[in-house]
């Protein structure tokens, strides 16, 4: 099996085990995980993945603290109808400001966060229908605009 293959089945076992809304702790995930195949799973590969997919820990039907991935949030994905909720993206010298339909914002935020660092983003702030971006020193706001510009794949 290829390693994306393998990846494609991680993701797929690890959003079926918190559909379960059964597990309340990483490590209770990972040995869940194990017992699946995956055995070269450990807490901070599960962390990751909580992080990447926007789970939560919330109270489950039987008022247990689980882990899971909310409806309203879903697992924020370029390749999802994101972008289609991006209205305009422009900057100034200081922030990287994203107009979005009602509600779109904290989705789209939710994936800039994910990102972070690594690609130019010190923080982001979201509001119902208006993200503010700032970068890092390491990057400069038209930088970072494009880099949001061809995220999106925005024409401005």
């Amino acid at each position: 099996m290829r390693n994306s293959e393998k990846q494609d089945r991680l993701v797929r076992e690890f959003k079926s085990l918190l559909k379960q809304e059964r597990f309340g702790s990483q490590s209770e995930i990972v040995e869940a995980l194990k017992l699946e195949g995956f055995d070269n799973i450990n807490q901070s590969k599960v962390s990751r993945m909580l992080t990447k997919f926007g789970a939560v820990r919330t109270r489950n039907a039987k008022m247990e603290m689980v882990y899971c991935l909310p409806a309203e949030l879903g697992v924020p994905t370029v390749s999802s109808s994101l972008r289609e909720l991006v209205l305009s993206i422009d900057y100034n010298n200081a922030l990287v400001v994203i107009h979005t339909g009602p509600a779109g914002a904290q989705l789209i935020a939710r994936l800039l966060d994910s990102l972070g660092k690594s690609e130019g983003i010190l923080g982001v702030v979201a509001g119902d229908d208006t993200i503010f971006i700032t970068p890092t020193l390491e990057i400069d706001t038209k930088q970072l605009f494009d880099s949001v510009c061809e995220l999106f794949e925005y024409v401005g």
